[in-house]
């Protein structure tokens, strides 16, 4: 029998509380008036929501459903779900992966930045939440009350350190979670997404599925921030046959085979030389893969948007 004590943390005040991996295991979970608090929920769950909180420190794992803060203020989150929305709150900040449009209502101050942590188990926990580490639409937020010549959101600085925000636990229970909020180990891919590009070329990468598709992307990934370049933004999505012509154009007819085998995973980079860098990294180490790669500077953000705007339609169906 579930008791619901046991998925609720309630009436807290500066204390430092949290779930360790396997003890949610995709239930449903409650926060509600908190204050000053550290709340960690190293597991995946089904929604969460938070209400009446204020000046917390919140880290939440990956939500099948939806996560939903309400009467709000104060407090720094991150934050791995389906669906994000926020109701009559005041200052947040949230490193935020999101597979559908973030959405604020009657909210104000609200900051974002891209999703930045890494444990062991939580890849895993990705898997059984159903949710992609390649879709996080973090950065296109949508304000459904918004106010003419102000501004309810921004995005946090680039620089901004997850620590600073959501400090690691200092508990002895979870400090046995193996943590790093190191970009590099991160397990979300950390895009751009709408802030300003460093340049005007960018470079589509499409890679088929396969045993070691997501491995090939963050290895791509690596070569090419490592080169200085930056990630854009990542997607993956399954295809049918029209689609792949719509999107490859003239060479959608080799890649028909490969849809078949399941999603596709996406990647635009941004850099002068872009198009150049990632076609030779590709050549040099992934020969024996198939991989999909803009032919040119030319046609390059062509095939950026062919690709993004049939995968906005797509998950918008």
């Amino acid at each position: 029998q579930i008791d619901p004590k046991d998925y609720t943390f309630s009436g807290l005040k500066d204390e430092t509380v949290g779930r360790l991996p396997g003890k949610v295991a995709g239930q449903q979970f409650v926060i509600q008036d908190c204050e000053n608090c550290n709340i960690y929920i190293f597991d995946h769950s089904a929604t969460i929501t938070i209400d009446d909180c204020v000046n917390c420190r919140i880290f939440l794992g990956p939500i099948k459903g939806s996560v939903f803060f309400r009467d709000c203020k104060d407090c720094k989150c991150i934050v791995a779900c389906q669906q994000f929305r926020t109701r009559d709150c005041r200052k947040l900040e949230v490193f935020l992966c999101c597979a559908t449009q973030p959405i604020i209502e009657s909210s104000t101050g609200v900051k974002f930045g891209c999703f930045q942590y890494y444990y062991p188990e939580l890849a895993l926990q990705f898997k059984d939440a159903g949710l992609s580490i390649f879709n996080n639409t973090w950065s296109n937020i949508h304000d459904f009350t918004p106010v003419s010549g102000e501004n309810n959101w921004g995005l946090l600085p680039e620089d901004a350190v997850v620590q600073d925000y959501v400090p690691l636990p200092s508990s002895e229970e979870l400090k046995a979670v193996r943590i790093s909020t190191e970009a590099t180990r991160s397990l979300i891919p950390i895009t751009r997404g709408r802030r300003q590009k460093c340049s005007d070329e960018s470079c589509l990468a499409v890679f088929f599925a396969g045993d070691y598709t997501t491995a090939n992307a963050r290895k791509l990934i690596d070569e090419m921030t490592g080169k200085g370049f930056q990630l854009v933004q990542t997607k993956e999505i399954s295809m049918k046959a029209e689609d792949t012509h719509r999107v490859f154009k003239q060479c959608a007819s080799e890649f028909i085979p490969l849809i078949e085998n399941g999603p596709v995973v996406a990647l635009e980079f941004s850099g002068d030389g872009a198009v150049e860098a990632c076609r030779s990294i590709i050549n040099d180490i992934f020969s024996g893969t198939k991989v999909f790669v803009s032919e040119s500077k030319a046609s390059a953000s062509q095939d950026v948007d062919n690709f993004f705007n049939f995968a906005d339609m797509q998950m918008g169906m």
